[in-house]
């Protein structure tokens, strides 16, 4: 891999020319015409990665030739399944030597949070184009890293954030921001999404025989396992995971970001929650809100992970108010996830696709127009060469899970206090205030005491865009969550 990123690094004047002017080269492993098959290898398929193979299967002119997984079981189980179909791939434990194979062009990253960065830089320092998953990174300083990766390397790399698929969004984005409704007052985003216990352990499991632990764990800490399911419950664990707001909420703030046509990153942050309901061996909260500055623009997300009450298995519903005072209410139909925007204007609102007046008359209705895959739109980006080509370049993909990423830094730098303390705490906010009082009434309804339990109360934390860190007041706590520390050989380096 040194020697690769040494050979690659003496083309490094006509990378950057040939940057700025939007165009990537080719991958390295050969030269290849328009009418070419496009060769893919898809790295971690035990739940979300099968969506990935599925769609590249479908695709003309694409062939997937290789399957990475540090699941031996799972990795023959797919192989075996996709030989039946007639499509012979090769099966990969480590991604390093999917990454040293000139048989491949692209790299379909689907691993747990922690490897999506390490994934990433090591792929483009190796020629290979990649479409990643959401998150793109696991902390602020990762994202950084992989766009300089991509621009150094002149790898298309696009983030996985399916939303971006259509285009409905982009014309609800020129509606709203014509001033048709007038000024855009407040954004509210949420994810409500039923999320069970994880179970509660006396001591540390056995790793699956046919997992190799060491690759699975890769740049996170070497730690035993302290939970119950190896798989996906790490999104509920720090040393892995981001919780909600980056898991799902990476979608739903990518769309506040793409409505409201915002090119930089939020000023301020203030977030708090909890883990209620249960107790289990989950560290990030199933109860968060996070409030943001977008130029002037707050923007509330909360997320979920109690149904509407205690016994039901239906989420709660929308409930808001509109720029002059009126009640909004949107009753969720029915089951386990309910997430959306609501955009509040002078003189109306946007809602599930629809605008309103103020007095909840429709106005215009939005349709979801082109529907092409993401991932198509990146393959269609690796033929080109155009960054413009893709859906959502990573730089994109960098900034909008950094806001995720800004509201769990101001969690994790925040202190429990008593909600009557919290009340105080955030009564400068009125935004804020109001979301506490609407999580107080959902956690009421789900049995939990809100004047006996704590709620984790963070810092209201202002960043610098340009620099990428938090100034001010707690910053120097703040700070020191942008950057993960890695164990060798999986780490990024300073200068990828």
């Amino acid at each position: 891999m040194y020697r690769r990123q040494l050979l690659l690094g003496s083309t490094s004047v006509l990378a950057a020319a040939t940057a700025t002017r939007g165009v990537m080269a080719a991958p390295r492993a050969r030269v290849r015409g328009a009418n070419q098959d496009i060769r893919v290898a898809v790295v971690g398929f035990r739940d979300h990665g099968r969506v990935h193979i599925r769609a590249y299967k479908a695709m003309k002119g694409v062939r997937l030739v290789a399957l990475c997984d540090v699941d031996q079981q799972i990795l023959d189980k797919q192989v075996a399944e996709l030989d039946k179909e007639g499509i012979k791939v090769q099966g990969f434990r480590d991604i390093r030597a999917v990454l040293d194979s000139k048989e491949i062009d692209v790299v379909s990253l689907a691993t747990p949070n922690h490897w999506h960065a390490l994934g990433t830089v090591w792929a483009c320092q190796a020629g290979k184009d990649v479409c990643v998953e959401k998150p793109i990174s696991h902390c602020i300083w990762e994202g950084r890293k992989m766009v300089e990766a991509a621009r150094k390397y002149r790898r298309m790399v696009q983030a996985d954030l399916d939303s971006r698929a259509g285009t409905r969004l982009d014309e609800v984005s020129q509606y709203l921001r014509s001033g048709q409704l007038g000024k855009i007052v407040y954004v509210r985003s949420w994810n409500y999404i039923r999320r069970t216990s994880i179970g509660r352990l006396a001591g540390p499991q056995k790793i699956p025989a046919d997992v190799d632990y060491d690759l699975w764990t890769g740049p996170a800490p070497m730690r035993p396992l302290l939970r119950t399911r190896l798989h996906y419950d790490w999104h509920w664990q720090w040393a892995t995971g981001n919780g909600e707001i980056a898991n799902n909420g990476s979608h739903q703030l990518d769309q506040v970001r793409w409505i409201l046509g915002a090119s930089e990153l939020p000023r301020t942050v203030v977030s708090f929650g909890g883990r209620y309901g249960y107790m289990d061996d989950g560290q990030t909260p199933n109860t968060q809100t996070a409030i943001y500055d977008f130029g002037g623009i707050p923007v509330i997300y909360e997320a979920r992970g109690l149904t509407e009450k205690r016994g039901s298995e239906t989420m709660d519903g929308f409930v808001g108010k509109t720029a002059d005072g009126k009640p909004v209410v949107r009753k969720h139909e029915g089951g386990p996830r309910n997430s959306g925007q609501a955009v509040f204007c002078q003189g109306g609102y946007y809602l599930d696709g629809t605008a309103y007046d103020n007095n909840g008359k429709e106005i215009r209705r939005f349709e979801e127009g082109d529907r092409r895959g993401i991932r198509e739109h990146f393959i269609d980006s690796v033929r080109s060469r155009k960054i413009s080509d893709l859906r959502i370049d990573v730089l994109e993909g960098h900034r909008s899970v950094t806001v995720c990423h800004m509201g769990n830094v101001s969690f994790q730098s925040g202190e429990p206090l008593s909600f009557a303390a919290a009340r105080q705490a955030l009564d400068g906010n009125p935004h804020a205030a109001a979301a506490l009082e609407r999580m107080a009434q959902h956690l009421t309804a789900n049995g939990v005491d809100a004047t006996k339990d704590t709620i984790n109360v963070g810092p209201t934390l202002t960043f610098d865009a340009k620099q990428e860190k938090f100034t001010g007041s707690h910053a120097e706590v703040a700070n020191l969550f942008l950057k993960d520390t890695y164990r060798e050989p999986f780490v990024i380096r300073e200068r990828v």
